[in-house]
């Protein structure tokens, strides 16, 4: 099979949960050409004025760290990235996460250093709640988020893939662990890890690379030969959103069993030939159930867009209806 043979591709990962908070494990490096940086606050001059205060983990190409700015005492997240990493890619997860930052629902890049031996140092705001998977272990019993929580996450996720796609950026690794969580008590979710997002010339454009997380891949992308070998980078954004909605609800990836090995045959099948959508609990409501339906459309030409879910009756409520909702979900 033709997909087989695409799985060793090094931006694809096959598992569903990092043994690392996304915050600590893969957050987006933002690395410039420069070296001086480049921040909107003006703030941090040299990589001197930074104190590292203690490594968050390992990212694709490079350690992320926590750093405090002497100066001001502010902390930021910092990623550091060997030059052995491809100079393009770096480049355009710049250019991508540059033009993202402009949306309050995105995680802020706040400026990029370059050495003269060529690595590279993306300082970013520190997100202090980490991921939304470790958010929702931490404030739900069994990581189950009610409806109504599921939607103020999801207007805020789909508000910043608004912002996105309308800059035909496609993101194309969807997952949990790449939405992060401010810690304050508006619980600001914000998107994270531009590292294999593309910008494409035109809204029209396809994608044809094979990257991202297994798990959260539509069934286009999955298996691209069975497909046309392109497929519409934004609707199999959507797909895994979907996905993220769904597991916020169930605490659990929705395509398997409790237990079930993620491996690929298994993927395969759920993906690619299971019933879409899964079944979703009878005590869910109509409007949970059709929003996720409208997400986890197997035809991406018939898969709704984000533009088409802000709209969607679950996200808008009635101020009457969402007090009903919050009291049901309590």
């Amino acid at each position: 099979m033709a997909i087989a043979s695409r799985k060793l591709n090094r931006h694809l990962a096959l598992h569903l949960n990092p043994t690392t908070p996304a915050i600590h494990h893969r957050f987006s490096p933002y690395p410039a050409t420069s070296s001086s940086l480049t921040t909107h606050h003006q703030e941090v001059k040299s990589l001197t004025e930074l104190e590292k205060l203690h490594p968050l983990g390992q990212g694709s190409g490079g350690a992320v760290f926590k750093v405090r700015h002497k100066p001001t005492r502010a902390i930021y997240a910092l990623k550091k990235i060997s030059s052995s990493a491809a100079a393009a890619e770096t480049q355009e997860e710049v250019s991508i996460h540059r033009i993202a930052s402009s949306s309050p629902h995105v995680v802020k890049f706040q400026g990029s250093f370059q050495t003269p031996n060529g690595d590279v140092s993306i300082l970013m705001d520190y997100m202090e709640s980490g991921s939304l998977s470790d958010h929702a272990k931490a404030s739900y019993h069994d990581a189950r988020l009610p409806e109504h929580a599921i939607a103020d996450v999801a207007r805020q996720i789909l508000q910043g893939f608004s912002h996105l796609h309308a800059n035909n950026i496609v993101h194309r690794d969807v997952k949990p662990s790449n939405f992060l969580v401010n810690n304050n008590n508006n619980n600001e979710v914000k998107i994270a890890d531009f590292g294999v997002s593309k910008r494409l010339p035109t809204r029209l454009a396809r994608c044809d690379s094979y990257v991202g997380t297994a798990a959260y891949l539509s069934p286009e992308r999955f298996d691209m030969a069975a497909h046309g070998s392109t497929y519409d980078g934004f609707a199999a954004d959507v797909w895994s959103l979907g996905l993220v909605f769904l597991e916020l609800y169930l605490g659990r990836y929705p395509l398997l069993e409790p237990g079930q090995k993620p491996d690929w045959p298994a993927l395969m099948c759920a993906i690619c030939f299971g019933e879409m959508p899964p079944k979703i609990p009878e005590e869910a409501s109509e409007e949970f159930k059709e929003f996720i339906g409208c997400c986890l459309e197997k035809d991406p030409c018939k898969r709704w867009t984000v533009q088409q879910l802000l709209g969607h009756r679950f996200i808008v409520r009635r101020p009457e209806e969402e007090e009903e909702r919050t009291q049901g979900d309590s």
